[in-house]
Parts: C-alpha cells; sequence; structure tokens
C-alpha cells in the first residue's frame, strides 16, 4: 500500500510530504464517508478513471476535496492500480444555542448565526464560530455593553455531530454620565442638550433607555443640533470633533462635542437660474425663502424639494435643483441662486411590488394614481404613496424611481412595504360603586387574508350594558372604490343603580353602509336598516319609558336610512400631532312604529406649538327629533359623561333622569374637551409614551331643555397616553369642577383604542 497526505496549508505551501509513483488509475475508492454522498466526491476531483496519477494530480485532487469544506483530513492511497481517497468529515452541527442572552431574541440570534452559516446540518467550521463571536461581541457593544463576555462551548454528539453554545456574560449596560458642548456662545449648553435624544438619564430611564450610548443614536443627536443652528442662520457651522470616553471598569460614558458656530446670515436675496420650462412665476411660488431673515437650511431644503416635485408633475423625473449660496463675510449676508437642470421626461414602464408577504398585490395596486406606461407624474406618485400608507397595515411605504438600462425615457417604480400586525385587541375598564368594575373588548382585523376587507367583533360585559356587534367591510364593493359595511348587532341596556328586577332596553338590528369618495380626505355614507327596540318591562321603570310604551307599545320596529360625511388629515391615527379630523352622521326613520331624525358631528383639532408640546381640541354636537306628531323615542337618546365625553362623571349618567335616579339621557348632547400632550418627563422626545392634562365640558338636555351653559359639567385632569402592543392606552384621573347634587362621579378612568 502506497500513501500520499497532506493538510491543507501544505498542499499550498509545498509538495506531498510521501508521493506516490505515477501510475494509470483503473479505479477510485473512497472511504470514511459517513454523511457526504460520493458523487459529491467524485464530482469535485479532477481526476478520472483511465487518467494517468502523478504529484500534481494528486495535490490538486486533495486541494479540490478540502475546498468543498466539509472534511478535516484527506489522504490518497494506491492499492495496486486503484486510488483510495481516505477522507475525514468536519462534525457537523447538531445544535446552536444561546445562554445568558437577555437583550436579544433567541430566534433572530439563530437567524443571524444561520445567515453566516452556523446551523443545524452545516460542518462546524472554528474559523466561523470565532467570526460569530467577535459579531456577537459587536452587537452587545453596539448597545453599550461594553463588558460584555462570550464563551464558545464545543460539545461533541454522536453520529461525528457538536452542539455550539454561545454562553454571554452581559454584564451593565454603560451609562451616559456626562455629555459637553464646547464652544457654543449663542445657544446655552442646557439648550442644546434639550434637542438630544441621549440623556445622562433620569427616573424613567429604565424604560426609555435614553442614557445607553449608541453610535447611531449619537449620529442622529448631531445631525438634529446642526440642523438646529442651520435654521437659526449659522451657515457655517460646523461639528470639530467627537470623543467618547468611556471609564476603565467599561460602565461610565463622557460625550465631548466640539463645534464652531460662526456667525448668523441674513437671505440677501433669492435667484433662480438653469431651465425652469418656461415656468418662473409658478417655480417663484414655490420658494419658502424669504430674503430678509435668518438663513434657514430647513427652508432651503423645503424649496429645492419642492421645485423637484414640481418638475416632477410635468413628468421630469430626474431634475436635479442646487442650491447656490453667495457669501458674503463682510455683511453677514448671503445670496441664494437655485440652478435648475430638468433633465429628460420619462414614463414610468412597470411598478413593482415588495415586501408584502401578506397582503394581496391588488390591495395596494388599487391605490395607485400613477399608471404604467403613462407619463412619470410626481404629484400621482406622492398621492399613491399617501393613500397606500393611509390603508393602516404598513409601518413604511417607500418608492424609489429606478433607471431602466438601455432606455433613458423610462423609469420604473419599486413599492416597498413594511407589514405590521393589523389585529387588534381593545379593552376598556371602569370602577364605580354602582356599577364596580365594568369591561369590555372589541376583536378587529383591518386586513382579513391580505385582502383589505375589514372584520371586527365588538363586545362589552358590563353588568347594565350588554352589546354584541358584528361588522365587515369590503373597502372596494366596486373597482370604483365604493365601500360597503355590514352591521348586525344586538344590545341591551338596563338603569345604572342595582336594586333588582329593573326594566330593560333591547336593541337588535342590522344595517348596510355605502361609502363614495369625493376627494382623497372626503367620503360620504349612506344606507339604511332595519331595528326593534323593546322595552322590557320591570320595577324602576322611568316615566318616560312608561308613557312611550303606554302611547306606541312595548316593541318598536324602525327602517333607518343613514347619510354621513368624513374628512380626515391628520398625520396619524393612533398619535396626532398636527391635522384635523371631522365626522357628521345623521339617521332618518322613514317607516315603521318610531318616526325620527337623529344627527351627530364631531369635530377634532391637534395644534403643534413646539417639538414638544401639542394642543388637542374636541368637540361634539348630537341632536335629535321626533316626526310625524310623535316624540323622538326614548331609546334613541345621547348619553354623556365618563370615556369619550366628561370624564370624571359616572359612564353614561349626565343629564334628566327620573324620579328613580335613573338616567334617560337626551335628544340634544354637547360635548367639549381640550388636552395639552408632552412627552412623558424623563422619556425625552418619545411620543409613544406622552402626558397630558385635560379639561371636559359637556351635558345632554331634555326635548324642552335649552343648552345653557350653565347647566354644563366639567372637569380637569391628568392622564396617561401610551402606544401599547394592544392599542393607544389612556388612563386618567379626572377632578370634577362644576357638578350638582345627584351627579354621579367616577375619577379613575381607563380604556385601551381609543382617544379622548
Amino acid at each position: 500500500m502506497r500513501t500520499a497526505s497532506a493538510v491543507a496549508a501544505l498542499i499550498f505551501a509545498a509538495p506531498a510530504a510521501w508521493a506516490l509513483e505515477p501510475f494509470q488509475v483503473q479505479d477510485i475508492r473512497i472511504e470514511g464517508l459517513q454523511r457526504i454522498e460520493p458523487g459529491t466526491v467524485f464530482a469535485s476531483m479532477p481526476l478520472r478513471v483511465g487518467e494517468q496519477y502523478n504529484d500534481d494530480t494528486g495535490a490538486a485532487a486533495i486541494r479540490a476535496l478540502f475546498a468543498l469544506g466539509v472534511f478535516k483530513d484527506v489522504r490518497l492511497e494506491a492499492n495496486g492500480n486503484v486510488l483510495v481517497v481516505v477522507v475525514q468529515e468536519r462534525p457537523s452541527i447538531a445544535d446552536v444555542d444561546f445562554a445568558g442572552t437577555r437583550e436579544f431574541d433567541k430566534d433572530a440570534l439563530k437567524k443571524s448565526m444561520r445567515d453566516v452559516g452556523l446551523a443545524d446540518g452545516r460542518p462546524y467550521d472554528k474559523a466561523l464560530t470565532d467570526r460569530a463571536e467577535q459579531e456577537l461581541k459587536r452587537q452587545y457593544i453596539n448597545k453599550g455593553f461594553y463588558a460584555a463576555e462570550v464563551l464558545t462551548t464545543v460539545t461533541p454528539v454522536e453520529r461525528n455531530r457538536v452542539n455550539l453554545t454561545f454562553t454571554v456574560v452581559e454584564g451593565e449596560s454603560a451609562r451616559i454620565k456626562d455629555i459637553r458642548i464646547v464652544g457654543n456662545k449663542a445657544f446655552s449648553e442646557s439648550t442644546l442638550k434639550d434637542l438630544f435624544n441621549q440623556d445622562t438619564g433620569g427616573w424613567l430611564s429604565w424604560y426609555t433607555k435614553s442614557d445607553r450610548y449608541a453610535r447611531s443614536k449619537l449620529n442622529a443627536d448631531l445631525e438634529t443640533l446642526r440642523s438646529y443652528y442651520l435654521q437659526r442662520g449659522y451657515l457655517e457651522f460646523r461639528i470639530d470633533s467627537t470623543q467618547v470616553a468611556i471609564s476603565p471598569d467599561k460602565q461610565d460614558i463622557s460625550i465631548t462635542v466640539n463645534v464652531t458656530e460662526g456667525e448668523p446670515y441674513v437671505v440677501s436675496a433669492v435667484k433662480l437660474e438653469g431651465n425652469y420650462l418656461e415656468r418662473e412665476d409658478e417655480f417663484k411660488s414655490l420658494v419658502t425663502i424669504r430674503p430678509g431673515e435668518p438663513y434657514n437650511a430647513d427652508q432651503v431644503a423645503e424649496t429645492t424639494k419642492a421645485f423637484s416635485e414640481h418638475f416632477g408633475n410635468f413628468g421630469f423625473a430626474f431634475a436635479r435643483v442646487e442650491p447656490a449660496p453667495e457669501v458674503d463675510r463682510e455683511n453677514n449676508r448671503v445670496a441664494l441662486a437655485l440652478q435648475a437642470e430638468p433633465s429628460r421626461r420619462a414614463y414610468v414602464r412597470r411598478i413593482q411590488l415588495a415586501g408584502n408577504n401578506r397582503t394581496r398585490d391588488e390591495v395596494i395596486r388599487r391605490e395607485f394614481r400613477q399608471f404604467e406606461s403613462s407619463w412619470y407624474d410626481g404629484e400621482k406618485i406622492r398621492l399613491s404613496r399617501d393613500r397606500i400608507d393611509r390603508l393602516g397595515y404598513f409601518t413604511s411605504v417607500d418608492i424609489e424611481t429606478q433607471e431602466v438600462p438601455g432606455a433613458p425615457d423610462q423609469v420604473d417604480l419599486v413599492v416597498t412595504v413594511a407589514e405590521k400586525p393589523t389585529g387588534s385587541l381593545q379593552l376598556g375598564a371602569g370602577f364605580s360603586s354602582a356599577e364596580k368594575v365594568s369591561l369590555s373588548f372589541a376583536v378587529k382585523q383591518e386586513n382579513v387574508f391580505g385582502s383589505g376587507n375589514y372584520l371586527g367583533v365588538d363586545v362589552n360585559t358590563s353588568k347594565y350594558k350588554r352589546t354584541f356587534v358584528l361588522s365587515t367591510t369590503n373597502p372596494y364593493f366596486t373597482n370604483d372604490g365604493i365601500s360597503r359595511t355590514l352591521d348586525v348587532y344586538y344590545r341591551t341596556d338596563k338603569p345604572y343603580q342595582d336594586q333588582g328586577g329593573n326594566y330593560e332596553l333591547i336593541s337588535t338590528g342590522g344595517s348596510v353602509r355605502f361609502g363614495v369618495p369625493f376627494s382623497e380626505t372626503d367620503t360620504v355614507f349612506f344606507g339604511g336598516g332595519i331595528e326593534n327596540n323593546r322595552i322590557k318591562a320591570g320595577t324602576n321603570i322611568p316615566a318616560a319609558y312608561l308613557a312611550y310604551t303606554d302611547a306606541f307599545g312595548s316593541s318598536s320596529t324602525s327602517l333607518p336610512l343613514t347619510i354621513g360625511w368624513a374628512r380626515d388629515d391628520r398625520d396619524s391615527a393612533l398619535a396626532p400631532n398636527v391635522g384635523r379630523y371631522q365626522r357628521l352622521n345623521s339617521e332618518w326613520s322613514v317607516a315603521g312604529d318610531a318616526r325620527y331624525l337623529r344627527a351627530n358631528y364631531q369635530y377634532q383639532q391637534y395644534v403643534p406649538l413646539n417639538k414638544k408640546f401639542t394642543l388637542a381640541f374636541n368637540g361634539e354636537l348630537g341632536w335629535g327629533k321626533g316626526m310625524n306628531n310623535r316624540p323622538f323615542p326614548v331609546f334613541k337618546n345621547f348619553y354623556s359623561g365618563g370615556l369619550g365625553s366628561v370624564r370624571g362623571f359616572d359612564q353614561g349618567t349626565l343629564g334628566p333622569r327620573d324620579v328613580t335616579g335613573a338616567s334617560l339621557g337626551g335628544p340634544k348632547k354637547v360635548t367639549l374637551n381640550m388636552e395639552m400632550i408632552t412627552p412623558f418627563p424623563g422619556a425625552g422626545n418619545d411620543r409613544t409614551l406622552r402626558l397630558f392634562t385635560f379639561a371636559d365640558a359637556g351635558n345632554v338636555f331634555g326635548d324642552s331643555e335649552k343648552v345653557a351653559w350653565g347647566d354644563m359639567r366639567a372637569s380637569v385632569g391628568l392622564g396617561l397616553s401610551w402606544i401599547s402592543p394592544l392599542g393607544p392606552l389612556r388612563l386618567a384621573f379626572a377632578h370634577p369642577v362644576r357638578k350638582f347634587a345627584g351627579d354621579k362621579i367616577q375619577k379613575l378612568q381607563f380604556q385601551i383604542g381609543t382617544s379622548f
């Protein structure tokens, strides 16, 4: 038996340690395989049966087998004219596990290991393991855990396999001990440090983690600092250096930012240069830079962006607009020349979608106002993006314009979305001496099976108010975007005092409603339904209910027609900071036992006062009247008090009452709310956790009563708003400042999935 053996390093550096005499290969036999298929070895070897073996071909064969990365050792032996390939396989990975990793999810870590080649069934490679260990350390450093240690344990198991365990001792994360800004003169250090999201911590740092250093966060804070100066005329402001020092025990970090402010500049003139398609007047109307005012980089960026978008409206997808400042340092003035080059006109060849793993393509494409094979229109593309974003199915929507190779007049639009869970669970609770704890919940799915349809179930398990509502909406019932909503409901209402055997109001019905979009923000709704209201007799029945049943019977059927209108241009439905929302609903019963007209109008306005404070207003008016010489049905009355109206008062207890003390509601309702919203102290600029103070006023009035301010109830209070995984949670403590004898008070309230 003759043998040739070599390790990979020797093969690339020197001839084999033992050479075989050249011979003609009559057969090739492979020994030592356990999991690798023989065909893999034969396909990789550059030597075939019938060819001449020599040192060069032997070395090439060994190199090729080592290159597969699955063998730890390879030997070539000759038994007569038979070439014997003896291999020793690398162990395969049986399992990859992590211990001590509290900061990272294990599934995410396993996925990252799989990306670098460390996964179940893969060959074990010490070099890859060392690289993965260093990468894991780097991830901890990015999170501020500079003292983190990683130990890799390789445990052999049966069938030539190994288990890999990465044991991490995380230690304590390094905290920002000090932030210094050096070189500032125009603004105080405390003012500039307030711009940073990173800080030295507060009592809420355990939630915000604002005192944990991260290079990416520091870069974002430095950009905020630069923007702050550039907005105030400091054209030549620069950040000279940033020093990040860590203590010897790797627990404390000090940050020093050295800046040069320069001098503030005032805009002396704004000029348009270049090709503006003979539409200079249109472009001048888009200029937000004002001569005589301090130079503002945001205004310059806003103007150039508006110019580029306006060029896009005429099909010029690649227009370039560059601001060229002409600086007069002697007088601290700057003249801006906006140089434009529209380049070439283009049309959209294809619209491609990416990221919608669950949502169907048609749900996104039907929102597009830019069509394929049409001229590029920037305004329609922006409108399309906004419409997709308003669906509420995605955390982000990006549209990228790509040139088509070989076709300078064509572009492709790539729409990339990031999907979010569209199911929601809404919970509500309140406590009062009468009802004790009341609970409600709703399960909703905004995007059922990725179809864009809505399905919701609303259930209230209150002792005195039970509700079951099933609702479904098809937003594209027709190809023109007309929506259809179907509702089926069952509700029972009892009086709010627990005296046993009380009367009960039972409402059962169904409706269909269509929504017709008249603009991008306006929708008109109309529909109809059938409803049965039954007053179940019992003790303590109010005289108004008893009089109604005596005159019209205990059961009333109505056929209401509905018409409504909604306009919504808020920046967010969950945590709005700017914009307004309006809604008008009306209901007219044209047939049946009950004849009435009922209308409700709501108006919300959000006004940002500065980066931290937002002022919010909400107003709601309700009005109802009986028709055909009949009174307004008592079971259609409005109610006020509690969540969604005047906080601090028990739910639905304001307004007229019976001699028994039962709340009757009324056909007239007024609700006014005002909130001052700010980030929670210690949470930096995080708007997912916010504090608000509020003032509420309102009441419900009877048919013969006048709406008078003197009869209004009012309250003030303090609340907490949190965008939780279940939806927006609002906790409020209210103190009634205007109340009357007999009013029922409920000071502490919370609800998930509502505003105001």
